[in-house]
């Protein structure tokens, strides 16, 4: 009895940050996809004004429900001299409709995700981001689960974005915790930190333990992650992301 009291409490608290994103009108529910705002926010700069390479990594809530738990990352690459940004992210319903789970596209980078504003998560610029633009490209084409989308536990968005991030450690990319998938190994069990500076264990994504300079301790649990990051005195919490000194993590631009 003390330890279906113990699972009914942990699973509470776990689903306590999502319901308080639903109840603060975060997550964008009930939104029409078809009419969703997709413009750009402003975070990319004007290749016109940019010679130079360019690399961001984004993410933004995700749509409907699933924003409660997640966020849909992607990364926009500019070679030096290029007039467009070429954008790298996985996207589901590809798969149910029998095509590659990668999208390659050049849509704008900084775009809205279905009316929810991105933040950048990493950046690189000239000669690093020039390096980095090739392999972000083999990472995209060698990606394992390209016929596969599951929204839990992976792999989806989340897992892609982390095994870029694996393939490309300059980018030293600290997944949020809202990055719900990001702990999806597959049939492995070991692997390093998608910021390459530690290593996790995962049991198909649906529990684990991270450790790792960039993203700190951090413990899957259902799939939801919940840790804590020593150097910016910060804690992980599902759903609603970061709070630290310095600051809770942003979820908008504008906010």
């Amino acid at each position: 009895m003390k330890v279906l009291l113990v699972c009914l409490l942990t699973l509470i608290l776990l689903l306590a940050g999502p319901a308080f994103v639903i109840a603060s009108g975060t997550a964008t529910l009930g939104v029409d996809w078809s009419r969703a705002d997709r413009s750009p926010v402003g975070l990319a700069p004007e290749p016109a004004t940019m010679p130079e390479a360019v690399v961001q990594v984004y993410a933004a809530r995700a749509l409907s429900w699933r924003g409660a738990f997640g966020v849909h990352p992607w990364f926009a690459v500019k070679p030096a001299g290029a007039r467009t940004y070429t954008v790298y992210e996985v996207i589901g319903w590809r798969v149910y409709r029998g095509q590659p789970a990668v999208a390659v596209s050049n849509r704008d980078p900084d775009g809205r995700w279905f009316g929810s504003p991105p933040v950048v998560l990493a950046e690189l610029r000239g000669a690093e981001a020039e390096a980095a633009i090739p392999k972000i490209a083999e990472a995209a084409r060698t990606y394992p689960y390209a016929g596969e989308y599951r929204v839990w536990p992976g792999p989806n968005s989340n897992t892609f974005a982390a095994w870029v991030g694996r393939a490309v450690p300059e980018l030293r990319l600290d997944l949020p915790s809202t990055a719900l998938g990001k702990d999806y190994l597959g049939a492995g069990l070991v692997a390093k930190a998608p910021s390459g500076t530690g290593w996790q264990i995962s049991l198909f994504g649906v529990a684990g333990l991270l450790l790792a300079v960039e993203e700190g301790v951090e413990v899957n649990l259902l799939g939801l992650t919940v840790g804590v990051d020593p150097l910016d005195l910060a804690v992980k919490l599902p759903g609603v992301g970061r709070f630290g000194l310095r600051g809770a993590e942003a979820v908008s631009p504008e906010s």
